[in-house]
């Protein structure tokens, strides 16, 4: 994982660090400002979320990302989170389940799979976004050289689970077993795939509508049948704050609603 990490381009190592920045600033308020804990597709798309309610409430968060598993297991060992935002519905629903929310969450988004890799590989056609996995393997047991192809885990992140499932039906999930390497979360899966010796990996769209990848990545979505719809569900927990419950409510405005669709997720029917 280091050694990927080492290899990325000084284009791409400029976003890893702007990544570390917009997930560390935050933490800067202090402890008196509520904490949430959001999933890595959020990633770009929550800082100016997070701006607008701001400007609009002067009431200040803080954000942990990561995983979804992993923030839902820190969740259920005490960590002091006052509102989760899942990448998928399972998670949230668990935590409600455990008597750990603040009555029932929300699906406040729904996110797309894309297969990314860095400019100037050849592109697969948008019918057919899987054929750099299959160059990849027919390189492999061709013997030249082991192209890696990236993906978030799919123990701990929902877009690793799509993209397994993805795989899975394109009978490509055992064949490239080889040649996969995982990232903790969809963030860092989306680094791996621009590293020198991957042939591309599987992001969220979150990630790559934003302009820091633009001039970097090519990308085409994978057809959302292909995986089971992302619905990313948000939960209060126990003894939020007035200021976690209004950010909460205005998640599900029309304001909010459009910053998360320039990012590329869609919006689930509002009850």
């Amino acid at each position: 994982m280091h050694q990927l990490l080492s290899r990325l381009g000084p284009c791409v190592t400029a976003w890893v660090f702007a990544l570390g920045l917009t997930a560390a600033l935050p933490a800067q308020a202090g402890a008196q400002t509520p904490a949430i804990a959001a999933a890595s597709s959020l990633q770009f798309a929550l800082p100016v979320l997070i701006e607008r309610f701001e400007a609009d409430t002067g009431r200040r968060l803080r954000v942990t990302y990561g995983a979804s598993g992993n923030l839902q297991r820190q969740i259920q060992q005490g960590a002091p989170f006052e509102l989760f935002l899942s990448a998928d519905e399972a998670r949230a629903r668990d935590l409600e389940s455990s008597g750990l929310t603040q009555g029932e969450g929300r699906d406040y988004a729904i996110g797309r799979l894309v297969w990314l890799q860095a400019k100037g590989l050849p592109l697969a056609d948008d019918a057919r976004p899987l054929d750099g996995v299959r160059e990849a393997i027919a390189a492999f047991e061709a013997g030249e050289g082991k192209p890696r192809i990236a993906l978030a885990n799919p123990l701990h992140a929902p877009y690793g689970v799509a993209a397994k499932e993805a795989l899975t039906r394109a009978d490509l999930w055992t064949a490239s077993e080889p040649l996969r390497v995982l990232g903790e979360n969809v963030a860092q899966a989306a680094q791996f795939a621009l590293a020198s010796e991957s042939r591309g990996g599987f992001a969220a769209y979150s990630l790559v509508a934003a302009p820091t990848l633009a001039e970097r990545a090519d990308y085409r979505l994978i057809p959302a049948q292909w995986h089971a719809p992302i619905n990313q569900r948000m939960v209060l927990l126990k003894g939020a704050s007035e200021t976690s419950t209004a950010f909460f409510d205005w998640l599900m405005g029309d304001e909010a609603g459009e910053v998360l669709e320039r990012f590329g997720f869609s919006r689930p029917d509002v009850e």
